[in-house]
């Protein structure tokens, strides 16, 4: 039986770990060639890597800063030339830091690699790889629930460049519609990763919100960034699946 995304090119920025690594192993295993990012996980990636050649795909990992837009375009030309074109691209990479408006020791630098890497990123990766796409091309962008809601105070920078992107969602699918590419945002819940285990008293908190009692898995974020790469979600645009365990409900 064919794989249903059989010989498909995939580039997954922030790949190396947590929610990309997952969507790397389960786009490969749909078939797909695949082409990670990372920042400063380079064994990380390059074990990925590895492990990935072993479903029969071809798989490279490259390094960029997603806050430099000369790095973000650099690194999919490269992607697009080595494998001759884009068919997917996963808008994953992305950063966290918070703090309150009216903190005088508020990280203001911070804040604005936030945005660059959270916003500025995705615009860039985005706006270089339509040029290596096809009709019938997939863009998925990984948001947060936290684009709909916050719970805690110290939130609402991280929240601002979430919520960016259903914005740029609804409007890429506009601009990209006539050519057949599809443009949707999958946002997570509460997931298990190392930038946010299940273990912690927070995560004990958090759970008690949730209305299926959990926390989320990478794989199940995964699973939600496979469907909408296959010809299943061929009429699905603009889009936001929200994969959060009935948070919002």
């Amino acid at each position: 039986m064919q794989k249903r995304l059989h010989n498909k090119i995939a580039l997954i920025t922030g790949g190396s770990r947590g929610i990309g690594a997952a969507i790397a192993r389960r786009l490969a295993q749909e078939g797909c060639h695949i082409a990670i990012s990372f920042v400063a996980s380079k064994d990380k990636a390059l074990s990925l890597v590895k492990e990935l050649e072993k479903e029969g795909v071809q798989a490279i990992a490259l390094q960029a800063d997603q806050a430099d837009p000369l790095q973000v375009k650099s690194l999919v030309e490269k992607v697009g030339k080595h494998f001759g074109r884009i068919d997917i691209l996963v808008n994953n990479a992305g950063i966290f830091e918070g703090g309150s408006i009216d903190d005088p020791n508020l990280d203001v630098l911070g804040i604005s690699r936030l945005l660059a890497v959270n916003v500025g990123g995705v615009f860039a990766a985005t706006h270089a790889a339509v040029f290596f796409m096809k009709e019938g091309g997939r863009i998925i962008t990984i948001g947060s629930i936290n684009g709909e809601r916050i719970t805690a105070s110290g939130g609402a920078d991280y929240a601002a460049t979430k919520a960016a992107l259903v914005g740029y969602t609804h409007g890429w699918a506009r601009d990209l519609g006539p050519k057949n590419i599809t443009v949707n945002l999958v946002q997570p819940g509460p997931i298990d990763t190392d930038m946010n285990p299940d273990n912690t008293d927070f995560a004990e908190m958090v759970k008690k919100n949730v209305a299926l009692g959990r926390y989320g898995k990478p794989e199940e974020i995964a699973s939600a960034v496979a469907f909408l790469a296959s010809g299943e979600a061929s009429y699905i645009t603009g889009a936001t699946l929200t994969v959060d365990g009935g948070f919002l409900a």
